[in-house]
């Protein structure tokens, strides 16, 4: 549990670092790219995609329409729940983060031998996968 906690801890401080300039958190982009994947999503569709609970899904929410990032509006279907999707800056912000999410990814990979980077990758996907066919 430790070296997991260290290395989400590594992952967030080179997110802040190379995304200082676009005023995102890592938790916004996870929930950005949610919203990105599905058109109109819900926050429960949000919640079910990344994990994250309620209560911090409706804050980043609230955070990312103050920001103009996303917008959210009624459905139809069920007047209590709400669709979200993103602003036209919001994608651009997303379009933005794209190549930089990429070289964090790359990053981190990076600190392992080439042979053992794949591995690893396959096996953080198993992992989760494990404990959650929807995310695999």
């Amino acid at each position: 549990m430790h070296l997991l906690h260290r290395v989400r801890q590594c992952a967030g401080e080179l997110f802040q670092t190379e995304m200082a300039g676009l005023n995102l958190t890592a938790r916004q982009y996870v929930v950005l790219v949610a919203a990105a994947d599905k058109d109109g999503s819900s926050q429960q569709d949000i919640i079910d995609s990344t994990g994250i609970d309620r209560s911090t899904v409706s804050q980043v929410v609230q955070i990312m329409i103050r920001k103009g990032y996303l917008k959210r509006r009624r459905t139809r279907e069920d007047a209590r729940a709400y669709a979200v999707t993103l602003t036209p800056h919001g994608r651009d912000v997303l379009k933005a983060s794209e190549p930089i999410v990429g070289r964090i990814d790359e990053a981190l990979v990076a600190a392992l031998p080439a042979a053992r980077a794949s591995v690893f990758v396959d096996s953080l996907r198993t992992i989760v996968g494990a404990f959650d066919p929807q995310k695999s």
